[in-house]
Parts: structure tokens; C-alpha cells; sequence
């Protein structure tokens, strides 16, 4: 029997299906797999809850859930962030419960992914943040933290806990707040992506110099910065998915990008923006540009449509591969119909979505 908090052998998922497992024999077959096997199945399932309820199958399964290095928990309510009221009125604080619950009675020691999909209540804070030490402390290498207020859009103020980890490999967080107090050190982060938080240019520094053999960087409706400094050598891909600071939505807009290392840039959305100016991206082989850009609550006019693109599109000139998505179609047909001559290295349409996607 393997020990707890030990890696186990991957099986790929051609070789491990459930349904071929118990199709004949049902519950004796599986029952004598070993216990890696079988926290290999439990970790494919939606949810931890899933996994629990596994538990009444047998006595054999009844507590192997709570060695399964995976723990994902999702309020359904998250998925009614823009519904006038939740389903259920209590549903946070038994979800809270839950979790609580669930954590004490965990035995595995070490943590491939931990999960929280919720809407948030600052009630709730220190649970929270509880969690996340809970997960830090059992060296988790992904984090996922995805929160959402129905009333405001409030940011998580996450635990000062979370910014020192030599485990962690991927990191998710949606509409939390980082306020490190001193020096981030995530030395094994590899793949990073914040969606709807305010992060500042010392904050990017602070993030880029602490994460050595950081690869990929997800900025999605992010603000709070004018310039995007990714000058990490071990930087490659940058995804700028939107942008819309709330605070500055009638002054003049404009990011810079300086990222002289990265090979892949993905620029898609909505953004309010007046301009979107790349200083320095020299080392692209690849670029994706499938995005819509607002001005004051209004789309831009044609011209500065166009004027926006054109720039974007003669900077990338020098990539191997360009790629138009069908969100600056329209602009395109318009430059074709005036005799824009379009790069070389332009393919388009592509019709696709590049946004970040855990199964990269």
C-alpha cells in the first residue's frame, strides 16, 4: 500500500477508464485495486463532494477519499454570480461548513490541486485564508481561488501566507487581492493567470522577480498599471486578456507592453483603452490578436479602430506566425476594402479562443 503524501505513478487516462473498470463485476473488481489506483479515479471526479460520496459503495471505499490529493470544492451558487439572488439563501455559510468539515478530516499530506470556486462573503474572511494555509501548508502545487461578490466586486484579501511556497507550480486566482507586505518567493510557480484584480506596476516586479521559472503570465481584466514590464528571461508566453479600470474610465487609456523575451503574445477581449503600444517584442515567433476595444463605455470610432490594429499588426510583422480571431474581423474587412497591405506572416481568420485553459 502506497504511503500517504507520496507521488504515485501517473496513469494515463487511456489506460484507466471507470466505466470499463466496473462494467463487469461492479464493486468486487474495483475493490481490489490498490489505493493509488483508486485515489487516481477519485481525483478525475468533478468534485470533492463526488469523491465523498463514493464512501457508501463499500467499506473499502468508505474513507479512501480523504487521502486523495485533490480537493476541489465549488458552491453552486458561483455559477449564479449574475442572478438577482442565490438559489439558496444559506448557501454560503453551508458551503463554509463543508469545507471546514471536509479539511479535518483530510488525511493526505501532501496536495496536488486545491480548488475553491465560491461566492465570497467578508464574513467568511478568515476561512478563507484558513484554507489557503491549510493547502500552503500541505505543499499543494496548483491553487485555485476563484470568488465572486453578487453586491460589489470585492477583492479577496488573500493570507500573507500565500506568497511564500516552494511548492506551488500553478497558481489561479479570480477577484483576490495581493498585498504582500515584503518579497514574494514562489520558486517553483511556473504558470500564473490573476483575473479581476488590481495589481500595479511594483507589484509585477515583485511577482516576476520572485517567480525564477515563471513560463506563462494570464492578465484578465486586470488594472491598475499603465505599463507591463515582463523583462524575466524565463517569461515565454503573455496573455492580456482585457482590461478596464473603473477609476480612470474617462481619462486617456494607454498600456504599454515591454517583454523582450516572451515567444508567444495573446492580446484578446474587451478593453477600455485608447491605445495598446508594444515597446519591445522582439523574441515573438507567435501572436494572437482577437480582440474588441471600448472607449468611455462606447466603441471606438472606425477610424481609431483601425489606427489600433494596423499599429499592432506592423509591430508583430517580424513573428513567424500571426493570428487574426474573428473579433477583429470586421476591422480587417474594412482595411482590406481601403488597400491595407496586410503582413506576410498573417493567418486569418482564426476563429478560436486562446484564453488560459488548466488543461494546457
Amino acid at each position: 500500500m502506497a504511503e500517504e503524501g507520496q507521488y504515485q505513478p501517473k496513469i494515463s487516462p487511456k489506460r484507466l477508464k471507470l466505466e470499463e473498470i466496473v462494467e463487469e463485476g461492479g464493486d468486487d473488481r474495483i475493490s481490489v485495486l490498490p489505493d493509488y489506483l483508486l485515489h487516481e479515479i477519485l481525483s478525475r471526479l468533478p468534485s470533492t463532494k463526488d469523491a465523498i460520496r463514493t464512501g457508501t459503495l463499500s467499506k473499502r471505499w468508505e474513507h479512501l477519499w480523504t487521502s486523495v490529493p485533490t480537493l476541489s470544492f465549488t458552491n453552486t451558487d458561483y455559477y449564479d454570480i449574475f442572478s438577482e439572488s442565490p438559489r439558496n439563501p444559506n448557501s454560503r455559510s453551508d458551503f463554509v461548513s463543508f469545507v471546514d468539515k471536509t479539511l479535518t478530516q483530510c488525511r493526505q499530506l501532501k496536495l496536488k490541486k486545491f480548488q475553491v470556486c465560491s461566492s465570497y462573503d467578508i464574513r467568511f474572511k478568515s476561512q478563507v485564508n484558513n484554507w489557503v494555509r491549510y493547502a500552503i501548508s500541505r505543499d499543494v502545487e496548483e491553487l485555485d481561488l476563484r470568488f465572486w461578490n453578487r453586491e460589489s466586486l470585492i477583492e479577496v484579501l488573500l493570507d500573507e501566507y500565500l506568497f511564500i511556497s516552494s511548492c506551488l507550480t500553478k497558481l489561479r486566482l479570480y477577484s483576490c487581492k495581493l498585498n504582500p507586505s515584503g518579497a514574494i518567493s514562489w520558486t517553483n510557480l511556473r504558470r500564473l493567470c490573476i483575473s479581476w484584480g488590481h495589481i500595479d506596476e511594483d507589484l509585477i516586479e515583485n511577482i516576476l522577480s520572485g517567480s525564477p521559472v515563471l513560463e506563462t503570465l494570464v492578465l484578465n481584466y486586470c488594472y491598475g498599471y499603465r505599463r507591463l514590464d515582463i523583462t524575466s528571461k524565463s517569461v515565454k508566453k503573455l496573455v492580456f486578456s482585457g482590461y478596464m479600470d473603473l477609476s480612470s474610465l474617462f481619462g486617456v487609456n494607454i498600456i504599454e507592453i515591454n517583454a523582450p523575451n516572451i515567444s508567444s503574445l495573446t492580446i484578446q477581449e474587451d478593453s477600455v483603452l485608447n491605445k495598446l503600444l508594444l515597446l519591445n517584442v522582439f523574441s515573438l515567433v507567435e501572436a494572437n490578436l482577437d480582440y474588441t476595444n471600448v472607449s468611455q463605455w462606447e466603441t471606438m470610432s472606425e477610424e481609431e479602430e483601425e489606427e489600433m490594429l494596423k499599429g499592432l499588426m506592423l509591430n508583430l510583422s517580424h513573428v513567424k506566425e500571426l493570428n487574426i480571431g474573428d473579433s477583429c474581423s470586421k476591422v480587417v474587412s474594412r482595411l482590406e476594402a481601403k488597400g491595407f497591405v496586410f503582413p506576410s506572416n498573417m493567418k486569418f481568420p482564426v476563429i478560436r479562443h486562446w484564453y488560459d485553459n488548466d488543461s494546457e
